[in-house]
C-alpha cells in the first residue's frame, strides 16, 4: 500500500469518525490493518551460505586480559585444574555454555588446541579472526 493510499484512508477514517464514532472507526482501522497485513509471503526455504560464520567449527580466538586463569575439566569454579594460561595467551574457542551459579549466570568457554579445557569468558577478549587476537596478544606486550 503506497503512502498516498494511506494518507487517503486515514482522512476517510477521520470522516467517518466524526460520522458513526470511535467503537466503528476502530473496527473498520482492525478491518483494514488486517487487509493490509496479507501479503507476498515466500514460502521457501533459507539455505545458509557454506561460509564462515555460518560453517566454521569453532566461535572465534580469545585472548587472556587476566594476569593468569585456570583451564579446567569441566565449566565450574571446583572443577580440576588442567593448568593456567597467562596473559596474552591465545585460545582457539569451540564452544559456549551459560552455567547457572548460586550469584547468577556465568559463561564459559570450551578451548581446543595445546590446552584443551573450559575458561570463564570474562577472563578473555573474544575476536572473530585468528590474525586479531594474534594483534590483540602482541599489543597487551607478550
Amino acid at each position: 500500500m503506497t503512502k498516498t493510499v494511506k494518507t487517503v484512508i486515514v482522512l476517510f477514517n477521520m470522516r467517518i469518525a466524526l460520522k458513526y464514532g470511535f467503537v466503528q472507526l476502530s473496527l473498520l482501522l482492525c478491518v483494514i490493518a488486517l487487509l493490509s497485513c496479507r501479503g507476498n509471503k515466500d514460502d521457501g526455504y533459507i539455505v545458509p551460505p557454506e561460509t564462515a560464520p555460518l560453517s566454521r567449527d569453532y566461535i572465534g580466538y580469545g585472548v587472556i586480559t587476566d594476569s593468569f586463569t585456570h583451564i579446567t575439566v569441566d565449566p565450574s569454579e571446583e572443577s580440576i585444574s588442567l593448568g593456567y594460561l597467562r596473559r596474552g595467551s591465545l585460545v582457539r574457542i569451540v564452544r559456549r555454555q551459560i552455567i547457572k551459579t548460586d550469584f547468577g549466570f556465568q559463561s564459559w568457554v570450551l578451548t581446543d588446541g595445546a590446552q584443551n579445557g573450559w575458561l570463564r569468558e570474562d577472563v578473555m577478549n573474544i575476536y572473530s579472526t585468528e590474525g586479531q587476537a594474534r594483534t590483540a596478544s602482541e599489543a597487551m606486550g607478550n
